[in-house]
């Protein structure tokens, strides 16, 4: 199991923005396709953006594309969502996961994921 640690989560408005970063330890980041996936309460977890290891390939769920950018920076072991103009519904848990191969936004050929952190959209 990888240590994957996700933070900057928060409460904001909707029209607001946050940006999420993803840091591992223990492991090198740079070896995997990064996906970030989210589960709202009483919802079945759905990928947001994945990115690949070199950045090459980048994929959006529907919903977000136009409002959220995914990215990486391997020289820090590190990889972030930003996300512009949040509306209610992209309240959810968001998690940072691996991937062996490329990019992928289906939840079942994910490896390892972290604790996850809160993003609340509310006025």
């Amino acid at each position: 199991q990888l240590h994957i640690v996700e933070s900057g989560g928060g409460l904001v408005q909707p029209g607001g923005s946050l940006r999420l970063s993803c840091a591992a330890s223990e492991f090198t980041l740079g070896s995997y396709g990064i996906t970030w996936f989210r589960q709202a309460p009483g919802k079945e977890r759905e990928g947001v953006a994945c990115i690949s290891s070199s950045s090459n390939t980048i994929q959006y769920l529907d919903a977000v594309k136009g409002r959220f950018t995914i990215s990486r920076d391997n020289a820090k072991n590190a990889a972030y969502l930003q996300m512009n103009s949040l509306k209610p519904e992209d309240t959810a848990v968001y998690y940072c996961a691996t991937f062996r191969f490329g990019c992928t936004l289906i939840i079942e050929l994910l490896d390892s994921w972290g604790q996850g952190t809160q993003v609340t959209v509310s006025s």
